[in-house]
């Protein structure tokens, strides 16, 4: 008998925020573990969309994330205001 599986994420942050009225083409998000920073990027890409959903926390831990909007010639925003979220332990 042979098996295959695929471990789903168990717990995710879904983050939002009002898109920039400048030109942007797309997002960067970035989370700490502590208030303030210092802040680590999580998206592989630019994202396109106002929201992202980050499948990599942990129950338990709170994480603390901005973004930053980024132009068609790469230049990046400075740092949204910080969103925090507590991943409760179920």
């Amino acid at each position: 008998m042979t098996g295959s599986g695929a471990l789903s994420p168990l717990h995710s942050v879904d983050l939002s925020w009002t898109p920039s009225t400048s030109a942007v083409v797309g997002y960067n998000i970035y989370r700490s573990g502590t208030s303030d920073g210092p802040y680590a990027k999580i998206n592989p890409a630019l994202n396109a969309a106002a929201a992202y959903t980050d499948n990599t926390v942990q129950a338990g831990v709170t994480y603390y994330y901005v973004t930053t909007a980024v132009d068609a010639s790469g230049v990046e925003s400075v740092y949204s205001n910080q969103a925090q979220a507590v991943v409760t332990t179920p």
